[in-house]
Formats: C-alpha cells, structure tokens, sequence
C-alpha cells in the first residue's frame, strides 16, 4: 500500500472523534470539511494562560513558606511504619497550585460558502499522511469543488486553496472567532488580523490570514473578507505570542513582525511553490519508513475501517495496523518541530479553554512516552522540541532542589508547563514524583545511543543528566533496615500509599545513574564517575520477586494479583528501562506481573503494554495489545483515547510495533524479536538501531528472509537474527557465529546485507 491516507464520506461534526489534524510543529488545525460553512480550529502551542503575570499568582510550584524538616518528618514515618497515606503527604509537602495555567486554543477560521449542499454527491474527505495534506471533494448544482490544506514547517503557516472545475465558481466568505474575548478582529486588504492578550496573564497573541484570489472579486469587511466568482482563492494564516522559552520572565518579543513576515513570505512564494517546499519538508522524514505488512488499500472509509477491524488475518486489518503505525509517525512530525514546544498531551491540537489534565506535560510516563518512536522510527529531528524543553527545566529545577530539599542539581515533579514549574500540587496521588527529572534525561542519553554523537553528548545531554544524577547523590537516604539506598518518600504512580523504595524509583535512579557512569566514561569524567559508581553499588535495584512470583512494585511484598490498575510502573526496568532482559528471573517475574495486570486500561496504558509484551519476545500478545487499543481505545479519526483524546497512545503503540520488528537496548540489534504469527509476510524500511544503524529487513512465513544493515558509525555490531545459523553477509566480511548472533567489524558509510543461504 503506498496511499497512506485517512478518508471519509461525510463531513466531521465532533472536534474530538471525526476532524482531522495537520500541523507544523508550532501551528494545528483540526479540518472538519463542511460543505456550508467550513471550520478550521487551529492552535499556537505556545498560548497559554498562567505562568509570571498570572492573576492568580505564580510560585513556579516551590514551597511559598520555609517547611524546615518536612521532608524529613515524612522519611523518619516512613522508616518507622514503612508506609504513609498520599493524603497526609500531601498535607505536608504539598500545596494547591497557583498560576498554573492551561494550553489555549487560539479560534476559528470559518469559510461560509455561497454553494451549500446537505447532501452533495461524491463527498470525500481525506488526510493523505505522505503528503500532510487534507483535502475536501464533492459536487453540487454539476460543479466539483475542491479544498487542501496544509501546515508547512518551512514557511510556517498553514494554507489552503479553493477551487471547482468550472471557472468563476468559487465564492465565500471568511471569518475568524475567538474564545478569547480580549481579541479583537481587523480587516485590511485581504488581511484579516486579530490580536489581544490574554486576560489572566497578559500574554500577547496575533494571528493573521491574507486571502489571495485568481478572477473574482474580494470584498474586505469590518471583520470578515468575502470572494465572488472567483476561479480560486488562496488563504495563508499565520500565528504567533511574545511567550519565549527563557526563566525566569517567559516572555520575548511582540509577535507582530514575525507574524506579518511569515504570511507576506508565504503569499509571494505562491501556493504551489509553498506547497512544494512543506511536501518535500515532510517527505524527507515520513519517507524514510515505510513497513508493509501485506495490506492492500481499503475500499471502505477510515471509520468503518476501524469498526470492522476484528485483529484477525485480513487484508483491511493489516491495513489499518499499518495505517495507524504510520499516523503516529506523522502526527509526530505535525506536532513537533524545531523551535517549537514539545508535543504535550494533546500534541498541538486543542480546541478547550480548560483542557483536560490543562493540555500540559505530564512526566510520570506521557511526555517521555510521546518520544519512544522518534529515534526509533528515524525522526530524531522531532526531538530536538524535547531536549530543548527539557533543557530549560534545569535552572528552575535548580531552585526546587535547593530550596525543597536543600540538595543540588535539578528535579521537576510530575507535571509542567512551559513556564518552569518544577514543583509541586496538593492532588494526593500525583503531586510528588521528583524522579521525573531522571526519567526524562533518558531520552537524551538514548538519542546519543542511537546517534553515536559524542559532541552532542558532551554539550547537551551530559550537563543534563550530570544534574540530574547530583540531585540523587544529595537525596538518596539510607534504609535502616537493610542499609541499602533508597529513594523516599517514593510513591509508584497513581495508587497505592507513599513508601520507602518503590520499585519503579529505585529502578529510575538506577538507570540515571548506569547511563551517567557510560556517559562520564566516555567523556573522561572520572571523579563523577567514580562517585556515582560507588552510590550505584549501593543503591537497591528495586527488582524484588514476590511470593506469587510476580516483580515487587513495592519494596515490601505488597502486590493484589487482583490489582488490574492502568500504571504498571514497576516495570520500567524492561521498558523503556534495559536492566529486565527477557529470559531471566527478573523478565519472567515481570511476564507475571503483566499478566496478572491484564490487557484493559486506557489507550495509553494498552500502548505502554504493547511495548512491554515487545520487549517480553511475546509477539503474539503484543499484538493483542495493539489489537485492544485499535478497538476500544481508538475513535473514528485514529486518535488515541484515554478517554477523552489523549495522543501518547498514538505515539507508544508506533513505538510498540517498532519494538515489535527491531530493538537494540541490549548492545545488540536483534531482528524481528517479537513478530506477531497475525504478520507472517512482509517487510519493514528504515528503522533505527542504536549505535547508529539503518535497518532494512523482510520476512517470509514468520522468519527472516534478508536484513540490510546501513551503517553509520565504525566499530563491532552484532545482529540476533533466526538466520545466522545459516546465511551470508555482503560487503566481504566473514562474521563470528554464536547461537543465533552475528558479530563482526563494522566500516561506517557500509551497507551490510544479511540473506539465507539455499540448502
């Protein structure tokens, strides 16, 4: 199948379930495709309220009043009576939030159109994910008419174009609508502008849309632009606010001249030329993968596609698998892009003035689970949103640290905004998890495992994770039971009571510090790592077996077999973690400890487990994963649902079903770990390998048939494979043979290729 494309044959009445997304990173639009009056609702991700200027305040989380010895009391509790209720910790290290703010949406922009149909013939409306764009078709009165848009990354705006087979045909008129009531609407030949601040935090935000018509006439008004009889028209929308990623203040410039610019740039490049540009922007990164995994192109719309999927063997259910591994892809690509916010909980698309969870960034698993496929599925440039965000979270964590805990380096709880909060709320069972800090500086040291760039590591990631890790050298108490490190209070997210060395802190701590010490080795750093060894010898691993042989998710043998709750936290050791290997007592306690959780959840929760049943090598069950979360977690237009919408369940399940064809977490790049029997032929193009590798591989009847291994780096590389006991390897290298690996010296530029060899 090469037409990647979402379709339909009505127009989109529900924001949430039917409209479709496209962005650029910065800008989202949801297309709704009406054929009386047209809706785009579109996003500036960088709209928000609260922050400095808020009217309620803002503290950044940090305690506002000395709390000498709380941290302190809780601990010596928790030694004592080995747990604590989440509502008494609450009561002494949290406070209500001040200033928190919430993601915005930006407006409307509406085309009534002179033409309207109920009914028109040959509707479609279609998102192609190849070419980021959506389009619009129908015919009314005996005239096709047709609308595209887009969101370049290259121009940033977002642009559409109206058009009909018959000249002279295309009349509307344009208008946009805020919900915020601080804006006000501008009209001046052709441009349409509206711009205020926003009532709660002064924000400045500006939007502008130039219409451009070819025949025709067009018509300012006080507040909207009309087109008559125009052959086409071209519309061209920009948005911008003075919102700057720089603490303590986060705030720039006024967005005015860059809007202005923006726009006028995209009109006298011209749609066509414009629309190249965004296409050959978006293709050098979505084509780089491609998997088929023997679909063909559906016949049915995208929604009944969805309804009659059944995770059986036929054609329309590959196809939608394929279709949705490719969507997270693309949605990624929409809504992260350099310069831009990370993709929060909603990516780039909202269209709520108070959001769920504040459309913000939580850091329990969901921001660092919207990026497991970035390098995996050959989009590091989607990261670079993510290691700058997390990059900026230092130096407000720096003051949380001091001042909460008295200790250096830098932490952020479990939410955050894009104005620095690092600190903490008063929800008892989410307001404290100071090892998110730690989790996400995995992703940075990940990137430099996949990327092998050792400049990057030195001068981005390291100073990060350094912090990071000096935060625990500073926190990490002693167990006076048994002597060993642990971090406290901890609590295993979201239930449960507040204990001494949940598994799922110590396991985090333990990661940090492994990747620290591989990351100060490299780059000489030998007294940090030598100082950070040491508190790895005597950290617990948090990696207990319980009585029912079930991986501990406490450090005491608590867990309910019956217990089915939606976080199974304690297994971050096998993902994204790599201290569980499959096979071993630990992986076959953690096999356990899934099943007894079960396959429900929320969608991101069922994307989580994907990966989980991945690393496990129990293709089939990752599958059923994948199965579940398509049919009873995904709505008509593939968004994941947690409910409501929640898009890490479109991101973990893409990463999932990469985990599923190719992983590498173990110094190895081991193919096809976890092939489900439901894709017994097919072929997968593009996937990354860490220590910079390219992988290329097809299968026949459940095994492989040929792997080509595009190399970026000099220096040994061994491949798992069912092919090594019989195969030969191009490029004249004659490979060291163990079981089922193949290892050999590696010349970086070098295509090796992995084929069977004919009995």
């Amino acid at each position: 199948m090469t037409d990647l494309t979402l379709w339909y044959d009505r127009p989109a009445t529900d924001w949430e379930t039917q409209a479709l997304p496209i962005g650029n990173g910065t800008l989202g639009a949801m297309v709704f495709g009406g054929t009386g009056t047209e809706r785009l609702q579109f996003n500036e991700k960088s709209l928000w309220t609260g922050g400095p200027g808020s009217r309620e305040g803002y503290d950044f989380g940090d305690w506002t009043s000395p709390r000498p010895g709380a941290i302190t009391g809780v601990q010596e509790v928790l030694d004592r009576d080995g747990n604590m209720a989440p509502e008494a910790v609450a009561a002494a290290l949290g406070q209500p939030k001040s200033g928190f703010g919430a993601y915005q949406p930006f407006g409307d922009l509406w085309l009534d159109l002179a033409t309207q149909q109920d009914s028109p013939a040959d509707y479609r409306r279609e998102l192609s994910l190849g070419e980021a764009a959506a389009r619009v078709t129908y015919t009314a009165d005996g005239v096709r008419h047709s609308r595209e848009y887009f969101a370049g990354h290259p121009a940033n705006v977002i642009a559409g174009r109206l058009s009909a087979d018959r000249a002279g045909q295309v009349s509307f008129t344009l208008r946009v609508s805020t919900p915020h009531g601080d804006g006000r609407v501008s009209v001046s030949d052709g441009r349409l502008t509206i711009r205020g601040r926003l009532a709660d935090n002064g924000m400045t935000f500006e939007a502008q849309v130039r219409v451009v018509t070819e025949g025709g006439s067009r018509t300012d008004g006080v507040d909207r632009v009309t087109v008559t009889g125009a052959d086409s028209a071209v519309f061209v929308l920009s948005a911008g606010t003075d919102y700057a990623a720089v603490h303590p203040h986060y705030r720039g410039e006024d967005p005015h001249a860059a809007v202005t610019a923006a726009v006028d740039r995209a009109v006298a490049q011209g749609y066509e030329a414009l629309r190249r540009a965004h296409q050959a922007d978006h293709r050098a990164l979505f084509d780089r993968v491609r998997l088929d995994l023997g679909q063909r192109e559906p016949s049915i719309p995208t929604d009944r596609l969805l309804a009659a999927y059944t995770g059986g063997a036929s054609a329309d259910d590959r196809a939608l698998e394929a279709l949705f591994f490719a969507y997270g892809r693309y949605l990624l690509i929409a809504s992260s892009r350099a310069g831009s916010l990370p993709a929060n909980l909603q990516g780039v698309w909202n269209d709520s003035t108070a959001p769920p969870w504040s459309g913000d960034y939580h850091v329990n698993i969901n921001l660092q689970m919207n990026y497991w496929l970035a390098d995996q599925t050959n989009l590091a440039e989607t990261a670079q949103p993510y290691v700058d965000y997390v990059a900026g979270l230092v130096r407000p964590g720096e003051i949380t640290a001091r001042e909460m805990f008295g200790a250096r380096g830098w932490l952020v709880h479990n939410e955050t905004n894009p104005f620095g909060f690092t600190g903490v709320h008063d929800w008892a069972t989410s307001f404290w998890f100071p090892e998110a800090g730690a989790w996400l500086t995995q992703q940075l040291y990940d990137r430099y495992r996949f990327n092998a760039d050792a400049g990057y590591l030195r001068d981005t990631a390291y100073p990060v994770m350094k912090g990071a890790a000096e935060f625990w050298l500073d926190t990490l108490r002693t167990d006076p039971h048994d002597g060993t490190l642990v971090v406290s209070p901890s609590y295993s997210p979201e239930h449960g009571d507040f204990s001494a060395g949940a598994s799922m802190s110590q396991q985090i701590v333990r990661d940090l510090f492994a990747n620290v010490a591989e990351a100060a080795d490299v780059l000489g750093d030998a007294e940090f790592c030598g100082r950070v060894r040491d508190a790895l010898a005597k950290l617990d691993p948090g990696l207990r077996i319980g009585s029912w042989g079930q991986l501990q998710e406490w450090k005491a043998d608590l867990d309910d077999p019956e217990n089915g709750h939606r976080h199974v936290s304690h297994l971050f050791a096998l993902h994204p973690g790599r201290q569980i290997a499959a096979g071993s007592r630990e992986g076959e306690a953690a096999r356990v400890s899934l099943t007894a959780r079960g396959d429900g959840g929320t969608g991101w929760s069922k994307a989580w487990k994907i990966n989980f049943w991945a690393r496990l090598l129990d293709g089939d069950h990752a599958h059923r994963m994948l199965s579940e979360q398509l049919r009873t977690s995904t709505l008509d237009n593939l968004w994941d649902t947690h409910p409501p919408f929640q898009i890490d369940g479109n991101f973990g399940a893409s990463a999932g079903m990469a985990e599923m064809l190719v992983q590498s977490q173990h110094d190895e790049i081991h193919v096809l770990p976890a092939l489900p029997s439901a894709w017994p032929t097919g072929s997968v193009r593009g996937l990354r390998a860490r220590g910079d590798v390219t992988v290329d591989v097809s299968w026949r009847d459940g095994a492989a048939e040929r792997i080509t291994l595009h190399v970026g780096r000099t220096g040994p590389i061994t491949v798992r494979t069912t092919l090594a006991g019989g195969c030969r390897v191009s490029g004249g290298v004659h490979p060291r043979r163990s079981g089922d690996t193949l290892s050999w010296d590696a010349q970086a530029g070098t295509a090796y290729t992995v084929s069977g060899v004919s009995p």
